[in-house]
């Protein structure tokens, strides 16, 4: 087990892990790869997350420098969203992680299968 000696910044490679690293904000990022700039509800039409979770995911990619929200002055008001420059850099190891997900779900799902019908007895 790694210290405060052996690693000082283990908390804070902590931190940011626990923001990029958490389903919602990947996915986001994805989206975003994907599509480019979205709107709020399409974001939310996308990935089927609810809207109290997506405000907050939002918040926090904007607030860690990943994501830029615009809001343009219409009625109603109109917010965009896009990844930044940082948010550019995630796009690989995100996309990586991503398909990794995709090439294993057959294995996955036989893994939690086999252990659920295991642990069922």
């Amino acid at each position: 087990m790694l210290d405060d000696k052996r690693c000082p910044d283990c908390t804070r490679i902590n931190e940011v892990l626990s923001r990029v690293g958490d389903r919602w904000s990947v996915l986001v990022v994805i989206s975003l790869t994907e599509y480019g700039t979205m709107r709020f509800n399409e974001i939310k039409r996308n990935l089927g997350i609810s809207q109290r979770m997506l405000s907050l995911t939002l918040k926090e990619l904007e607030r860690d420098g990943l994501v830029k929200r615009t809001q343009y002055p219409t009625i109603p008001p109109k917010v965009e969203y896009t990844l930044t420059e940082m948010g550019q850099s995630f796009r690989e190891p995100v996309s990586v992680l991503g398909c990794w997900a995709l090439k294993h779900l057959s294995k996955i799902d036989a893994a939690r299968e086999a252990y659920d019908e295991a642990t069922a007895k």
